[in-house]
């Protein structure tokens, strides 16, 4: 299991905001909603493309390329053409600075 990776201070990532990280090779998706911390492998489990050039919307994001919606807090697909979830990944918040890792 690899270790915690540091994505940014909480007064980076304000409510309804994201970035991605990556822990080796695999691209995380951080989204702040409205102050709790959730991350997401950064990739449509419909056709694999970035999640993290979609929309997001209260709690869910749009793929841009077929338009398949998330849930960001438990990666749950919401409707087709996506029927498997995304990858969920741990988030810890430590004095001020968000950490999220693969732990497959």
């Amino acid at each position: 299991m690899s270790d915690w990776v540091r994505v940014c201070a909480t007064a980076e990532l304000l409510p309804g905001e994201s970035t991605v990280v990556w822990d080796g090779d695999t691209p995380i998706l951080v989204v702040n909603l409205e102050g709790e911390f959730h991350a997401l492998e950064d990739r449509c489990s419909h056709e694999d493309f970035e999640l993290s050039a979609g929309i997001v919307d209260g709690d869910q994001i749009e793929c841009t390329l077929h338009g398949a919606r998330f849930d960001l807090r438990s990666g749950e697909a919401l409707c087709a053409p996506a029927y498997t979830p995304v990858r969920k990944f741990p988030v810890k918040v430590e004095d001020d600075v968000v950490y999220t890792r693969d732990d497959r």
